[in-house]
C-alpha cells in the first residue's frame, strides 16, 4: 500500500481539522518513515526478488519494529501522546494520529502476502504473520488504492479551501505527484538493489513536508 496510507491522512482533517495535513501525513505512514532507517542500520532487512508479486518485487523478510502490530501501536501512542502534549492540542487530535499510525498495518494487512507481524518475535517468540495477498493481482491493488486515494483526496479538497493560488496549485501538485510515483512503482522497472529503495524511501519525508508547506495555504471550508 502507498497513495493508500495517504488517503486516510487526506480524509482524517475531517475528524482533526487542526492538525496539519504535513503532521497527518507523518502519522499515516510512519511505518514506512521508520522503516528505511532501520534498514539502513541493519536493524530490519528486504530483498529484491522481481515477480515476488504481481505488484511489487520486494520482499519483506524482517521488519518488527516498524511494522509489526505491537510496534505500530506504540508509535502511534507514542506519536498521539506527544503531539497532544508538544503543540497542547485537544484530546481528538492525538487520538486521530495515533489511530493513523495504527492504520498502517491494516491497510498492508490487506496489500501484503503474510508477512504483516503481529508482534516483534524478538520479544515474545515467533509472531503470526498476516496478510491477505492482494498484491498478487495488479487491477485489484489498482482498484482498492486508487479508489481509497480519490475518496480522501476529494474528502480534504471538499473540507478546506485555498487562501491563495499556492493553496490550489501545490494541492493538485501533490495529488498528480502521489500518482505519478505510484504509477512508477507499479509499471516501472523493479529497482536494482536494495540500496535504491532505502534511500528512495528516505524521500518520503519530503511528502511530510510537502504537506506542511499546503496546509499553510489552505484553511477549513465553511459548509
Amino acid at each position: 500500500m502507498f497513495i493508500g496510507h495517504y488517503a486516510l491522512g487526506f480524509a482524517a482533517k475531517r475528524v482533526a481539522p487542526t492538525v496539519s495535513l504535513g503532521a497527518l501525513f507523518a502519522a499515516c505512514q510512519l511505518a514506512d518513515l521508520i522503516w528505511p532507517t532501520l534498514v539502513l542500520f541493519g536493524v530490519e532487512s528486504f530483498r529484491v526478488v522481481p515477480g515476488a508479486t504481481a505488484v511489487t518485487p520486494l520482499v519483506f523478510t524482517h521488519y518488527p519494529y516498524s511494522h509489526s502490530l505491537l510496534a505500530l501501536t506504540v508509535w502511534g501512542i507514542l506519536f498521539g501522546v506527544g503531539y497532544t502534549l508538544l503543540i497542547r492540542s485537544r484530546l481528538i487530535a492525538g487520538i486521530t494520529i495515533a489511530v493513523l499510525v495504527v492504520s498502517h498495518w491494516v491497510l498492508d494487512v490487506i496489500v501484503h502476502v503474510p508477512d504483516m507481524p503481529v508482534w516483534p518475535a524478538a520479544l515474545f517468540g515467533p509472531s503470526p504473520m498476516e496478510g491477505f495477498g492482494l498484491w498478487n493481482s495488479v487491477p485489484g491493488s489498482i482498484a482498492v488504492e486508487l479508489g481509497l486515494f480519490l475518496v480522501g483526496a476529494g474528502i480534504y479538497a471538499r473540507i478546506t479551501m485555498p487562501k491563495d493560488r499556492t493553496g490550489s496549485v501545490g494541492f493538485l501538485s501533490l495529488v498528480i505527484f502521489l500518482l505519478i510515483v505510484y504509477a512508477a512503482n507499479l509499471f516501472g522497472p523493479p529497482p536494482p538493489n536494495v540500496a535504491t529503495v532505502t534511500w528512495s524511501a528516505e524521500a518520503l519525508w519530503l511528502v511530510v513536508l510537502w504537506g506542511f508547506w499546503l496546509d499553510r495555504h489552505r484553511k477549513p471550508r465553511v459548509l
